[in-house]
């Protein structure tokens, strides 16, 4: 069954030999893996309408054609994105009691999921840059994000991340392999793949981080840099309702990017200390699922341009 493969690692000289990998099981229990399931199923059907009305609402909404809800569909392709390439594959094994996942299978997981992870820290960062014209520009917001330099802007975005997800998956999958081919994770994920590599290999694994390092590292700097900027913008306003109305339009976006960081910088970088596999398992969860799925509802929650063309598209315009 599914739970015993998991514990068979292979050991192989190279990564050519190796035919498939083993992700790490759920649960180890028929019970609980078809819990997970269920689970699974209503986050992954949950995500999929919400960034999916999100995604109608703004195509067919003609009030919504700003760039701000522009960057809002691409970010809602995005969690769509990352949330059907890991949740199929748990689904699939959870429910046929396997942990099976073949080597093109896991490098083409792994190169879409990095691939949609990128893409949405470039868009998160192609957003502040928009909040931050909206609040420390606002007479120059038409001119500086007109229609062809949000295209620009958002293809940019997407095209970093599809070379930045080419590059790490074409030099990871290049690593040879010596330590079995079984992943502490349930799905393929560079860490866990790096942890399988031969110790010789250690110079190549440094060159995987620094570029990740340089991507991720610089568009901190550039969301921390245009919030300090909109901050001191925000308190040179003179009326409390005009900082309010300010603030309260930087709120979703500084709430979905504290959520994306936190959750993935606490699952890389936690303390080998506190690590457990059912820690390391629920952590996994909640950065690479749970994200998606909230991202749409902390943008709806506080825009009402947005809630109002949700509903006219639910109930029809004339109801």
């Amino acid at each position: 069954m599914g739970g015993g493969l998991h514990g068979q690692s292979e050991e192989m000289s190279n990564s050519s030999s190796i035919s498939h990998f083993l992700l790490l099981p759920l649960a180890h229990t028929r019970q609980l893996q078809l819990l997970h399931f269920c689970l699974f199923l209503a986050i992954s059907l949950a995500a999929l309408l919400a960034n999916g009305l999100i995604i109608s609402t703004v195509a067919c909404g003609h009030l919504l054609h700003s760039p701000m809800f522009f960057f809002l569909l691409n970010l809602a392709l995005s969690d769509l994105g990352s949330i059907l390439t890991t949740v199929p594959k748990a689904m699939h094994n959870s429910l046929w009691d396997t942990s099976n996942i073949s080597y093109e299978g896991c490098a083409a997981q792994l190169f879409l999921y990095a691939f949609f992870m990128s893409a949405e820290y470039c868009l998160l960062t192609v957003m502040c840059y928009d909040r931050y014209v909206s609040i420390c520009n606002p007479l120059h917001y038409g001119t500086l994000l007109g229609s062809r330099t949000c295209a620009h802007m958002a293809a940019a975005a997407w095209a970093s991340a599809f070379l930045n997800a080419l590059l790490l998956t074409a030099n990871t999958f290049s690593l040879p392999l010596c330590h079995g081919n079984a992943l502490g994770q349930f799905f393929c994920e560079i860490p866990h793949i790096l942890k399988l590599s031969c110790s010789h290999s250690r110079l190549r694994e440094l060159g995987l981080i620094v570029l990740s390092v340089i991507l991720y590292f610089g568009c901190f700097v550039f969301i921390v840099f245009s919030y300090v900027q909109i901050l001191r913008a925000v308190l040179r306003i003179p009326s409390e309702q005009g900082r309010h109305k300010a603030f309260s339009t930087c709120l979703p976006h500084l709430a979905v990017v504290s959520l994306f960081l936190s959750t993935g910088t606490f699952a890389h970088l936690k303390p080998p200390s506190i690590s457990s596999p059912s820690l390391d398992l629920s952590v996994s969860v909640l950065y690479s699922v749970v994200p998606p799925a909230l991202n749409p509802l902390i943008y709806s929650l506080r825009n009402q341009e947005l809630k109002a063309a949700v509903w006219t598209l639910i109930t029809g315009p004339f109801n």
